[in-house]
């Protein structure tokens, strides 16, 4: 951790909380995971010996406090109440990336993983009623082996499959990459999407009706960009 010899308080949480990927691990961590796993999606560029560092730092610093799993090997990673006060920082963080610096998306920002985890992590399961459901989504600009994604929806959890799970499909959903990043980002509202068919939803109407609550989009897609033409 580098130090910016200050006793300036500021400076002594910039020290801890401006560290590369740390904003982001504890963005993660206060959105519910909990499990290394889990955290490695949402950090895919950081390497697993540099974020079990990372989170041994944050563990030192009591920030974050490690967990023994119930019934399993391994552990969970959760905020302290130290960590917990850094969700209105994280909050204030994404409505100002949301106001200020949207605009066309680079190429190495159109992260087929991160996007999945993203829809994975978000989608609430339980939005079809009490009965499994399943959401095929297809990538129209990808190649085979990357482009059809299958969400199984039960017991109120969401889980991504890259094979397909066997079960009756409930909703199909094609997009582009783009497009679906911009959806998930707020830069394309869904209703737009649909309309204008940059988004396909093929289903029974109940289940399309219920898109919006299965996406549950994040608060934040409805932070209006200054950027907006």
């Amino acid at each position: 951790m580098k130090r910016y010899a200050q006793f300036c308080p500021v400076a002594k949480a910039a020290e801890l909380f401006c560290e590369r990927w740390t904003p982001l691990i504890i963005r993660d961590l206060a959105w519910g995971s909990t499990r290394f796993s889990e955290l490695q999606r949402g950090v895919p560029l950081m390497s697993p010996t540099l974020l079990s560092r990372r989170l041994k730092q944050l563990e030192a610093e009591g920030v974050v406090e490690r967990r023994p799993q119930a019934n399993r090997r391994g552990w969970t990673y959760h905020l302290t109440e130290a960590g917990r006060e850094f969700i209105p920082l994280i909050d204030t963080l994404g409505v100002w990336g949301q106001r200020w610096t949207r605009r066309d998306l680079a190429d190495n920002e159109m992260n087929l993983g991160l996007l999945l985890w993203s829809i994975e992590r978000r989608a609430k399961a339980n939005a079809f009623g009490k009965y499994p459901a399943v959401v095929r989504l297809a990538f129209t600009d990808l190649p085979a082996g990357q482009n059809i994604w299958w969400f199984v929806n039960q017991d109120g959890h969401c889980e991504l499959c890259l094979d397909d799970p066997g079960f009756e499909v409930d909703l199909y959903l094609s997009c582009t990459l783009p497009d679906m990043i911009r959806i998930v980002r707020g830069d394309l509202p869904l209703k737009e999407a649909l309309a204008s068919e940059r988004l396909e939803a093929i289903g029974t109407s109940a289940a399309r009706r219920r898109l919006t609550a299965w996406l549950n989009l994040s608060p934040l897609t409805g932070v209006k960009s200054v950027h907006t033409r």
